[in-house]
């Protein structure tokens, strides 16, 4: 397949779903959340998606021809992975506070939590 070059994809877009999404943005998922149970700052768990990025963009170069230094595809990767990584952390920190402090949280949604009356 010849390049197909896009703003999300560098190579074919099952090439970034299968790659960004499924295997990074699961260990990302799961990254967000071990940083929620152990309760360590966002700042934290940025870092650790900015090395993820970085091993992201190594599998799409060696595996599927893409390019490994490329500032721009980084960016996309990095930025789908953190938005994956910040949602496993959320979610697992409102499961978080409405189990552990029940008597003053109520769960509002997936994401949220609310003060109980």
């Amino acid at each position: 397949m010849e390049n197909e070059n896009s703003l999300l994809w560098e190579v074919s877009w099952w090439e970034f779903v299968f790659v960004t999404i499924f295997l990074a943005g699961g260990a990302a998922y799961l990254t967000g959340r071990a940083i929620a149970r152990a309760w360590q700052p966002d700042l934290l768990l940025a870092a650790y998606i900015v090395l993820l990025a970085a091993a992201t963009r190594f599998i799409h170069f060696a595996l599927f021809g893409g390019s490994l230094l490329t500032l721009h595809y980084y960016l996309v990767d990095l930025i789908v992975l953190l938005i994956i990584a910040f949602i496993g952390k959320r979610m697992t920190r409102s499961r978080q506070m409405t189990t552990q402090y029940g008597f003053r949280y109520a769960r509002t949604g997936p994401l949220s939590w609310k003060t109980k009356d």
